[in-house]
């Protein structure tokens, strides 16, 4: 079965304000169908985020990015929605490289 990964990049005002209500919001991830996830923090930029999750199909996917509650938590936590962007892509492959 092949997995849907959303990336999802945007700007945040404080990074730490921001985990700290990403990892609280967590339980409705998993609610609506978040299996995975990977969060990236920018070198450069530390207010800048890139996050990944991991659902069973594209419409998941675009369902869960529709919620309100979403919205909802991600305006309390700071992130800037004019810097959302948000891909969709059909994992390929994935695994680590042992002894290379």
């Amino acid at each position: 079965m092949t997995s849907t990964i959303a990336l999802v990049r945007h700007r945040v005002t404080d990074f730490d304000a921001w985990k700290t209500a990403y990892d609280g919001f967590a339980p409705t991830q998993a609610e609506h169908g978040v299996h995975a996830h990977q969060v990236l923090r920018s070198i450069e930029n530390p207010n800048e985020v890139v996050v990944t999750h991991t659902f069973d199909s594209p419409e998941a996917a675009r369902e869960f990015f529709a919620t309100p509650e979403l919205k909802e938590a991600m305006s309390q936590a700071g992130g800037n929605a004019d810097s959302v962007e948000i891909s969709y892509f059909d994992e390929v492959e994935a695994g680590a490289l042992v002894g290379a």
